[in-house]
């Protein structure tokens, strides 16, 4: 009787059965007492009492019956089974796939489970006619070998055949390779270091105002400055407008110089010019000053403006050398193995500073990871494909540049399963035909404001070589009109005097480069008597 009751899912009615009957053979006590003898009185006496005490313990037994098989189905709620398939779906065969609880791969909406996961496993179930029922792993880990040579996890309940498939960000690695087979990767992805904005910012250095311009671009600024400014000399010097043979040349090298900062500056620029060939170099010189102004103070904007996207470590390197931040990556997972395996001196030094620290730096979960990097300062090394999605959920991440360790994310099956094949197949046609991209910006939708993509440099001299060019072109134009100008001067001369011009235009060039002592001595010899 009691093995009936525990079998029957109708409990509380058999309770309140028991119960009843218990009451009642009770209540009947009295009257045997009055109408029996003292014999019959102490046989029923005996009955009812051993009846009732046997009630009592079947109504207990029931009582704790029904609270092992609700945990037995809370620990059952979290399940996903494939729909049927249509029409044809009652003839498909059925796959156990077991899961791990991840954003965006596998999440709990209620009951049911959704998330890149299924969306994939629903697809593959469409392409190769089979249904599925998935369920979370009990342990809640990805899969790792124990000394005694068992694996935990979902490797593990694909090795002892309690699953079919293990669909998750599950990493193929050689070693799980090696009990399980896996199909071809339906995400790639590498090892990368997540950082909290403010902790990571980059100190602005003491010449910070020069970044704008690579060393590059400041280096040919330097050397159009010198070379406009003694093309301003020499044009000065050989216009006749602009050079009258006194002392008081108003164009001298360090003048131009000085017009030159002056026009760069935008301060005006004194002695005003007279000559066509000095306005000449003048006019292109400013206009070369405006873009380079104009360049400079839009870089130094957007510098100060996205100061918070300059982070200070880019590489592991930089994330070694460091003493602001521990870091650390998930307990016994396949970034802490590759580390630990890798020959790589850097590699090696980010293993041992997480070993020496292992009970503070690993994290059980992605989820305390993450919890960590917003809370602390503390570096997270991880998948990337994952930080990017904590980039995209939470605005004040971010992601380092270099990514190590290309790898992929595959379906688990049972060692010689004829599915790992045609699961590869399909993955390879959803792959070609868009559907994995697809889920790909479904499921990592940024929720942050748009930010523009283009992340600035400096400019370099292949940026600016348009105006630099231009530059060139009206300097050397001007240095043509001046000589024109004194060709015009000599050839005037030369019909006054009635002498040729080739020697007067060279004596007037001479003239103007001979230096201060030699123009005295030429002077007092042409007045001397």
């Amino acid at each position: 009787m009691p093995l009936f009751f525990l079998g029957s899912p109708s409990t509380e009615a058999v309770v309140a059965g028991v119960a009843g009957e218990a009451a009642a053979r009770l209540v009947l006590l009295p009257t045997d007492f009055f109408l029996g003898s003292k014999k019959s009185l102490n046989t029923s006496l005996m009955d009812n009492v051993l009846h009732f005490v046997f009630c009592a313990c079947a109504a207990l037994l029931l009582i704790g019956g029904p609270t092992s098989t609700g945990a037995a189905e809370h620990e059952d709620s979290l399940r996903k089974d494939s729909g049927g398939g249509g029409g044809g779906g009652k003839d498909w065969p059925t796959m156990y796939v077991t899961t791990i609880l991840e954003d965006p791969y596998v999440m709990a909406k209620g009951t049911e489970l959704e998330g890149y996961c299924i969306d994939l496993l629903e697809k593959l179930s469409e392409m190769l006619h089979f249904k599925y029922k998935v369920g979370v792993v009990k342990d809640g880990k990805y899969g790792v070998l124990s000394p005694n040579g068992n694996w935990s996890g979902m490797i593990g309940e694909v090795v002892r055949k309690e699953a079919d498939l293990a669909v998750a960000p599950l990493t193929i690695t050689s070693i799980r390779e090696d009990a399980v087979d896996f199909t071809q990767p339906f995400l790639h992805t590498g090892i990368g270091i997540l950082l909290e904005k403010e902790s990571a910012l980059e100190e602005a250095s003491l010449f910070h105002f020069l970044t704008p311009f690579s060393k590059e671009t400041w280096g040919g600024i330097a050397v159009a400055y010198l070379l406009s400014s003694l093309c301003l000399f020499l044009a000065a010097r050989i216009s006749p407008s602009e050079w009258d043979g006194n002392d008081e040349f108003r164009y001298t090298f360090l003048n131009s110089l000085w017009f030159g900062a002056g026009a760069f500056t935008l301060q005006g620029v004194m002695p005003q010019p007279k000559s066509l060939a000095i306005r000449i170099i003048s006019a292109i010189w400013w206009l070369f000053s405006i873009v380079l102004l104009t360049a400079y103070i839009a870089g130094f904007s957007f510098i100060l403006e996205s100061s918070s996207d300059q982070i200070s470590i880019h590489n592991f390197e930089d994330l070694v050398k460091q003493r602001e931040l521990d870091f650390g990556t998930m307990e016994s997972s396949s970034t802490l193995q590759y580390f630990k395996n890798s020959k790589n001196p850097v590699q090696q030094m980010v293993y041992e500073s997480m070993n020496r620290k292992k009970d503070t730096v690993l994290a059980k979960n992605y989820q305390e990871a993450i919890q960590r990097v917003l809370n602390s300062d503390y570096a997270f090394i991880g998948e990337s494909i994952s930080q990017d999605l904590a980039v995209a959920r939470h605005c004040n991440l971010v992601r380092s540049p270099e990514v190590l360790g290309a790898r992929g994310f595959g379906i688990a099956t049972q060692k010689g399963s004829p599915w790992t094949n045609k699961l590869s197949v399909a993955i390879l046609k959803l792959g070609e035909s868009g559907e994995l991209d697809y889920l790909r910006s479904k499921w990592w939708e940024s929720r942050c404001a748009e930010d523009d993509d283009d992340h600035w440099s400096p400019l370099r001299p292949h940026a600016l070589g348009g105006i630099f060019l231009i530059l060139a072109m009206g300097l050397l134009l001007g240095l043509i009109v001046a000589v024109f100008e004194l060709s015009r001067k000599s050839k005037h001369r030369a019909e006054q005097e009635k002498k040729s011009c080739c020697p007067l235009f060279t004596e007037e060039l001479s003239q103007r480069f001979q230096n201060r002592g030699e123009r005295r001595q030429e002077t007092a010899g042409k007045t001397k008597p």
